[in-house]
C-alpha cells in the first residue's frame, strides 16, 4: 500500500506552472491528493496529472476570517486522509497547510520556499510577515528553499534553524523539461506568422520579458531603459508577455502610459505557451527584485536565449556571468540600459552566449533529475518516522 502524499498550493495555476508533471511522476510512488482553490481549474489539473483533488478556498492576501476557515478545512482533511507527508508551496498555502498539518499530527511536514515577498517590505507589515514566516517554518519538519542563495537569506534573517533547511539537487522546484522547451519544436513558418501578427520585422532586435507586469518584477526600470534605448536604436522592440496585477503591485503611472502608447512596446498578454515568443526574441530581460528560482530564466535558456538578470537569489545561480547572460544590480536603470545597449552592439557576444544557453540548462536543471532528487528525500523520510506514521494512522 502506498503512503499518502498531499501537495498544496494557494491557487491551482501554481500546481500547473510551478509543478507541472511532478504529481504525475510521484503518483507511481505515492497516493497523491492535490489541494488548492478554484475547483474547476483544480479538477482540470487533477485530470491532467491523474491524481485526486480537494478544493479548499484560499486567498493570496491577508484575510483573517477566510484564512481561519481554510485552516479548519485543512485540519479536517488531514484527520480524514491521514497523510504520511504534507508538502506545501506558495506563502499562504505554506502557512495554513503547515499549521494545520502540525495540529493534525501529520508525521512529515515539508514546505518549499520559492521566494520571500517580505524582502521588499518594511515597517510593521515586514514584522508581521517575519512572524508568519517563522510560524510556517516552525510547524514544518523540513524546509526546502529552492535556491542556495535563498537558503542563505533564510539563515541570515534567522527565520529557521539551519538543520531544517535543504536545497534539492541544484535548486528549482521542478526543473525544466528540455524536451518540451526545445527550439526544434517550431518551424520557421510558424515563427514568421507570429512575427507578422506582432508586427515584428526580421531585422528587429527583440528584448522579451515574461512574467507578471508588476513593480517588483522590475517593469518600471525595464520600460524606462527601453524607452531611452529606442530613441537611438529604433529597430529595437520590447515584447511583454504576461498579465497586469494592478491591485497587488501596480506599476508607476508613467510606466503604464509608456506601455500603452509606445509604438515599439508589444503587449502580448498572458500566453499558455511562451515557447514561440522566446524563439522570435533575441534576449530575455528579467530585472526582478526578488525570486525563488525563476522558471522563465531556465525556460528561456532551454530555448537558446541568454538573459540579463538581477543579482538576486535564483537568477544569479542560473545565469553565469559572461557565459549564458549577465547579472546587474536590482533596481539599477542605468546598468540595465547599458547592458541592453551592450548586447545590441556586440552581436558576437550574443551569438556565443546563445550557443551556450541551452547546454547550460540541460547540464544542471533537467526536470527528471530534480524529480528523482525530491523522491529520494521523501524515501529518506520514511524510515525514521515509520513508528510515528503507525501511531498516527491508528488514532
Amino acid at each position: 500500500m502506498k503512503n499518502k502524499l498531499i501537495r498544496i498550493t494557494t491557487v491551482p495555476v501554481s500546481l500547473e506552472k510551478l509543478l507541472g508533471g511532478q504529481l504525475s511522476f510521484m503518483k507511481e510512488h505515492y497516493d497523491i491528493i492535490a489541494v488548492s482553490s478554484d475547483r474547476p481549474y483544480l479538477e482540470k489539473i487533477g485530470k491532467k496529472e491523474g491524481v485526486r483533488t480537494h478544493c479548499i478556498p484560499m486567498t493570496r492576501r491577508i484575510t483573517p476570517f477566510k484564512d481561519l476557515c481554510a485552516l479548519w478545512q485543512h485540519i479536517r482533511l488531514f484527520r480524514k486522509e491521514k497523510p504520511f507527508i504534507v508538502h506545501t508551496h506558495t506563502p499562504k498555502a505554506g502557512t495554513v497547510g503547515m499549521i494545520a498539518a502540525w495540529l493534525a499530527g501529520v508525521p512529515c511536514r515539508i514546505h518549499t520556499v520559492a521566494g520571500l515577498p517580505l524582502l521588499e517590505i518594511t515597517g510593521n507589515k515586514r514584522k508581521l510577515l517575519n512572524v508568519v514566516e517563522k510560524i510556517t517554518y516552525s510547524c514544518a519538519t523540513h524546509v526546502f528553499p529552492n535556491s542556495k542563495e535563498l537558503k542563505k537569506i533564510i539563515i541570515q534573517e534567522k527565520l529557521c534553524p539551519e538543520e531544517k533547511l535543504k536545497v534539492i539537487a541544484n535548486g528549482s522546484s521542478n526543473g525544466i523539461a528540455t524536451s518540451y522547451f526545445n527550439p526544434a519544436a517550431f518551424s520557421q513558418e510558424q515563427l514568421t506568422t507570429l512575427q507578422n501578427e506582432l508586427q515584428i520585422n526580421p531585422e528587429d532586435f527583440v528584448f522579451i520579458f515574461i512574467g507578471r507586469l508588476v513593480g517588483d518584477k522590475g517593469i518600471n526600470e525595464l520600460v524606462h531603459a527601453f524607452k531611452k534605448l529606442n530613441q537611438t536604436y529604433t529597430n529595437t522592440r520590447l515584447l511583454l508577455v504576461g498579465s497586469m496585477e494592478p491591485d497587488l503591485d501596480p506599476l508607476e503611472e508613467e510606466t503604464m502610459e509608456t506601455i500603452g502608447n509606445h509604438p515599439h512596446i508589444i503587449q502580448a498578454g498572458y500566453q499558455p505557451d511562451i515557447r514561440p515568443y522566446l524563439l522570435i526574441s533575441n534576449l530575455l530581460v528579467f530585472p526582478s527584485y526578488r525570486e525563488g528560482f525563476p522558471n522563465v530564466v531556465m525556460q528561456a535558456g532551454a530555448m537558446g536565449l541568454p538573459a540579463i538578470v538581477s543579482n538576486i537569489n535564483g537568477c544569479n545561480e542560473i545565469i553565469r556571468e559572461g557565459q549564458n547572460g549577465c547579472i546587474i544590480p536590482p533596481k539599477d536603470r542605468e546598468q540595465l540600459y547599458e547592458k541592453m545597449e551592450y548586447y545590441i552592439n556586440h552581436p558576437d557576444v550574443l551569438e556565443a552566449q546563445t550557443a551556450q544557453a541551452r547546454t547550460s540548462i540541460q547540464e544542471r536543471y533537467e526536470q527528471k533529475v530534480v524529480w528523482r532528487a525530491l523522491l529520494e528525500e521523501y524515501r529518506l523520510l520514511e524510515k525514521p518516522v515509520e513508528h510515528v506514521q503507525t501511531s498516527f494512522q491508528t488514532n
